[in-house]
């Protein structure tokens, strides 16, 4: 019991850790001039090419074995679709729209991950649905209508984190976390590279950076993103996906209060937007204490 208390906590330590690198992520987006497909390409690209030098990453590659390779293969074009998604969120609109969106994930998670893993639905959760729906329509107002796409797009993008999240929950206990990422980097690389080629064109797809894009790509793809999702997959081991939503709830906040810094991106924005930003992380960061009540009146109920 105490082993497991100490792994959660420590599980809760990393996926903190990771929302602190991932906060970075919509400005460094912001920064690079590539579209959404390229960059993401190249993010993913980076990633999967430092992975393919660690000589331990094969020995897990092969252990993984070629059902699981598959498996998270197919999987990663989850991921690959999310990033699609946020970064074209940031582009349509701006880093604070797209960031905002993504506090949907944890209520997209509270009823994909149940519906994924068998186990049963909490009317806690359930019920944080229900109550960040305010905040929702305000967020939804608060933009101007040119950013509205970025918002529905935004929405796509949460939903598509938890799923991924739920996906990976399920099956991340059969590989060590380096091989799945490579597995999932590679594979989510070649996936929209496949899509992108079909659809924009070759030239579109495999845009290369400026010399000032990749250095920003750089950051992104080791501090943003291999660190993080390392991380992020040995926490999965220990704590559910709704818990690692709810984690991230705070890399809006994070972002948000950069973006403003950075960009000025509170002149484009109106209260309304804020407001309901701040009641979905509201409603979000009460989680913890309705499950408590909730469990505390289940638990002093009479049974019949």
């Amino acid at each position: 019991m105490l082993q497991s208390r100490s792994a959660e906590r420590k599980a809760l330590w990393q996926i903190h850790a990771c929302v602190l690198l991932w906060g970075f992520t919509a400005i460094l987006g912001k920064l690079i001039a590539l579209p959404a497909m390229a960059l993401v390409i190249w993010r993913v690209g980076i990633v999967a090419a430092t992975l393919a030098i660690v000589p331990r990453v094969w020995r897990e590659l092969r252990a993984l074995g070629a059902r699981n390779v598959a498996l998270f293969a197919a999987i990663s074009c989850v991921i690959a679709l999310h990033w699609l998604a946020f970064f074209a969120a940031i582009k349509i609109a701006n880093a604070s729209v797209a960031v905002a969106c993504l506090a949907l994930s944890t209520i997209f998670a509270a009823i994909i991950e149940p519906a994924l893993t068998g186990r049963r639905h909490q009317t806690d959760e359930l019920l944080l649905g229900v109550l960040a729906l305010p905040g929702v329509w305000l967020l939804v107002g608060g933009v101007p209508i040119a950013m509205q796409t970025g918002v529905l797009i935004g929405t796509v993008a949460a939903f598509l984190t938890a799923l991924f999240a739920t996906l990976n929950k399920r099956y991340v206990t059969r590989g060590d976390p380096a091989a799945i990422t490579f597995v999932q980097m590679t594979s989510s690389g070649l996936f929209l590279a496949l899509v992108g080629s079909m659809t924009l064109g070759v030239d579109a797809t495999l845009q290369p950076p400026s010399l000032s894009d990749f250095g920003w790509l750089l950051l992104l793809s080791l501090l943003c993103t291999l660190l993080p999702f390392l991380l992020f997959l040995r926490a999965l081991r220990h704590i559910t996906a709704f818990t690692t939503q709810l984690a991230l709830n705070l890399e809006p906040v994070y972002a948000i209060v950069i973006a403003a810094l950075l960009f000025r991106e509170y002149a484009e924005l109106t209260p309304r937007f804020y407001l309901g930003v701040a009641l979905i992380l509201g409603v979000v960061f009460a989680q913890p204490y309705l499950q408590r009540r909730l469990r505390h009146t289940t638990a002093d109920s009479p049974r019949g």
